[in-house]
């Protein structure tokens, strides 16, 4: 389903895009060289549209299965285009088991999720299994709502710097920030790094 996904925001034009980030995704389809892995895509209302289609092209484009979840199933909506996806399963019936990463896209959606209980908690159980956690923009927020960042190196956008060294986190102003099971990166420019290393993390976990 999530493979037809991909396809169909290809054929729309990538609803939302500007041309500059539409020539980033083409550049990122051009070769298919993953194993197959299970990632969830926690969203909700209010994403930010190519933090979301972007890292889900390129790694579906890879091989890798895609499961869109969030706190109810459904058509969500962008903050900042007229993009929709939809949610395939709600938090609630899913568990870390289930997947091999956790991508959080940002946009206005942290906001929400941070205050949704069930969806804090498969964040912070999903994050002490030490598996593969990818944030960009807004989205570490829900990691420093579910209290796993203290003592970790993270980044994201610089609005949301002082919420995460509150939440014990040690802040870096750049494109890409690595550390332990965590990835993080700050605004759209940076997605063409953050899915390339999201990419080479599963794979190097085979």
């Amino acid at each position: 389903m999530l493979l037809m996904l991909g396809i169909v925001l290809l054929a729309s034009g990538l609803t939302g895009a500007t041309q500059r980030e539409s020539a980033v995704v083409d550049s990122m389809f051009e070769s298919s060289t993953s194993t197959e892995r299970h990632v969830a895509v926690l969203v909700t209302e209010g994403f930010q549209d190519a933090e979301a289609y972007m890292p889900i092209g390129y790694l579906a484009n890879r091989g890798v299965n895609i499961t869109v979840i969030g706190p109810d199933t459904g058509r969500v909506k962008a903050y900042n285009s007229d993009f929709e996806i939809v949610i395939d399963k709600a938090v609630s019936d899913v568990t870390p088991d289930d997947f091999d990463a956790l991508i959080i896209p940002g946009g206005k959606a942290p906001a929400k999720l941070k205050e949704d209980p069930a969806s804090v908690e498969f964040a912070k159980n999903f994050f002490n299994t030490g598996k593969l956690v990818a944030a960009i923009c807004h989205g570490p927020q829900v990691l420093a709502a579910a209290g796993v960042l203290k003592g970790v190196t993270t980044t994201g956008v610089n609005s949301i710097q002082g919420e995460l060294e509150a939440a014990g986190a040690k802040y870096l102003d750049q494109a890409l920030v690595t550390d332990k099971n965590l990835i993080t990166s700050r605004v759209p420019d940076d997605l063409p790094v953050f899915a390339e290393a999201i990419d080479k993390a599963l794979n190097s976990a085979r």
